[in-house]
């Protein structure tokens, strides 16, 4: 065979290399368990006009400019998000090293060597001698059976799978973020309701106070009063404590520490928003987490190609060319020039104690896994839009029940108070009006506390503004390549 024949037949192994065969099955999109509707669903009333999604910066629903300040400062700024980041570039780095497979490796050396010929050796020239010689060599496995392509498309699917993971992050931390600030709008509603309740209270016991200096109410109503009083100012102290922990754990979601945040007190005058609910199908597109799910799934369908690959026999080849002489200035001219094509070989495992077949079943096995994972991820989809649409639904009708009971506390409250300055009850009766319309007015301020959270966890149920077509392409998930990425040393 000479060299030009040589030389075509290597072209042609690099031509089959990427149209030949790739073992394993291609990827197909497994199915998931999916309803036809939300049961939850019924009687709940659509955004108005109906939206067919949130927008991207979901939490501009709520029309809450503080929240908008602090939300906008997530992305940027939260330290997990940014290690998020940081794996989604590493991943794409990954897909970058399988693809160099593809390509040959090219090799240069230099060598220099002094030597003596031992006493009795048959050589051209006796003593100390020099020896110069330069040489460049190439080596290529082609992909014959479609490793290096299935490893790629499992590295593409898992960092893919990493982008979604980023996505499925940042919108936790959002809506974890937004669940700390309603909480803490909850909190200083709360103590302005015992404020005023304190105020209210010091009132009556000055009044009190003031009828028993004349003799017509006993000691022991002063002291009651004044128990009920410092109790109240004590749980209005004591709110402080939760509303601290809630500012330092928002300082941290936007990568601030406590003390660079302080918020100060403001009232639960937010709104729940109209949120449009998609239909269950359109759910598997708007969720990052499923998204994530399902590209893994990808990743483990490529993974048994790559295993399976391993059953078959590769191939190597390699070429050579250099110049050697014992004169440094004679070096590089053609008389000192060699060459080589070779060695080229061919392996195959005959044996190795069932390793190969072990690592074939658990790729399998761990294909089978993932399926899983995407279906159960998909059904936990479902249970939290339920979940919330059941709650926003019944905390609705709870509220309207509620407030009814507010209204009626009072008027309960001010026919009390006057019977007992009329001194035709104890000021005993008094004191249980007075906690029963301070407990139902807590009540109904944390309901509507808790009708915020199920609105931020139905959108967070939902993808928030999330979709499918934000998953970025195979190409994309490769991430960007400059020429200076192929040089043996780091430019960077």
């Amino acid at each position: 065979m000479n060299f030009h024949t040589k030389k075509g037949f290597i072209c042609t192994l690099f031509i089959t290399q990427l149209t030949g065969c790739v073992v394993g099955k291609d990827y197909v999109k497994p199915e998931a368990i999916i309803s036809n509707e939300f049961k939850e669903a019924k009687g709940w009333k659509q955004a108005q006009p109906r939206d067919t999604s949130l927008p991207s910066k979901w939490w501009e629903i709520f029309d809450d400019a503080r929240l908008n300040e602090l939300e906008e400062q997530v992305a940027i700024a939260n330290q997990s998000i940014i290690q998020a980041q940081a794996q989604y570039h590493q991943a794409q780095h990954l897909v970058q090293a399988a693809q160099s497979s593809f390509l040959p490796i090219l090799n240069m050396t230099g060598t220099t060597s002094r030597f003596q010929a031992a006493t009795g050796q048959n050589v051209a020239v006796s003593g100390i001698r020099n020896l110069f010689g330069t040489a460049a060599s190439i080596a290529w496995e082609p992909d014959l059976w479609g490793s290096v392509a299935r490893q790629v498309e499992a590295n593409t699917g898992n960092a893919q799978a990493s982008a979604a993971t980023l996505q499925a992050l940042q919108l936790s931390t959002q809506a974890t973020l937004a669940q700390n600030y309603f909480q803490i709008k909850v909190l200083d509603s709360q103590k302005t309701l015992l404020d005023e309740t304190a105020l209210a209270y010091s009132k009556t016991l000055e009044i009190i106070k003031n009828r028993y200096a004349v003799g017509m109410v006993a000691k022991s109503d002063v002291m009651q009063a004044q128990t009920q009083l410092e109790s109240i100012r004590a749980q209005s102290i004591n709110l402080g404590i939760a509303r601290a922990k809630l500012e330092h754990a928002i300082a941290v979601l936007i990568g601030k520490t406590p003390a660079e945040l302080s918020l100060n007190p403001s009232s639960l005058d937010v709104k729940p928003p109209a949120i449009p609910v998609v239909l269950p199908s359109e759910l598997l597109e708007r969720r990052p987490d499923i998204a994530a799910a399902e590209r893994k799934i990808a990743a483990a369908n490529a993974q048994i190609g790559v295993a399976k690959a391993a059953y078959y026999p590769t191939l190597n080849l390699a070429a050579s060319n250099g110049f050697q002489t014992t004169d440094i200035t004679t070096l590089f001219t053609m008389a000192r020039r060699y060459w080589a094509l070779g060695p080229a070989g061919a392996a195959m495992t005959l044996f190795d104690g069932g390793a190969k077949n072990a690592q074939y079943k658990q790729a399998i096995d761990g294909f089978d896994a993932s399926v899983a994972a995407y279906r159960q991820t998909v059904l936990t989809g479902f249970q939290e839009v339920e979940d919330n649409l059941a709650s926003l639904r019944i905390l609705k009708e709870e509220i309207e029940t509620q407030n009814k009971a507010v209204d009626a506390a009072n008027q309960a409250l001010a026919l009390t108070t006057n019977q007992y300055q009329a001194g035709t009850i104890s000021y005993l009766n008094v004191m249980t009006a007075q906690t029963a319309t301070l407990s139902n007015r807590q009540t109904a301020v944390l309901l509507k506390g808790e009708q915020l959270m199920a609105s931020v966890l139905l959108i967070k149920a939902l993808g928030g503004g999330w979709n499918e077509k934000l998953l970025p392409t195979p190409e994309e998930a490769t991430g960007e390549r400059k020429w200076t990425d192929y040089l043996i040393f780091p430019t960077e």
